[in-house]
């Protein structure tokens, strides 16, 4: 399975989110740790370990950052 992660920069920090998983969703100062913080609230949901997860920057558009996260779900 494929599933997009938006992270998108604002003035005191950046937001993350996964759409596609009600309530999926992050905050932190830096992007880097928005995305660590998302990936764990993913391995929450999926109920998947992180090590299971593959991870991909698709794109960057102006304050938006996509990411594709893959994973088997069996």
């Amino acid at each position: 399975m494929v599933v997009d992660i938006v992270i998108k920069k604002a003035i005191d920090g950046y937001s993350a989110e996964i759409p596609s998983i009600k309530g999926c969703e992050s905050w932190a100062h830096d992007e880097e740790t928005a995305l660590e913080k998302i990936l764990e609230l993913a391995s929450f949901y999926l109920k998947l370990p992180k090590d299971k997860f593959k991870l991909d920057k698709a794109r960057k558009e102006e304050d938006t950052i996509i990411y594709k996260l893959i994973f088997h779900k069996s």
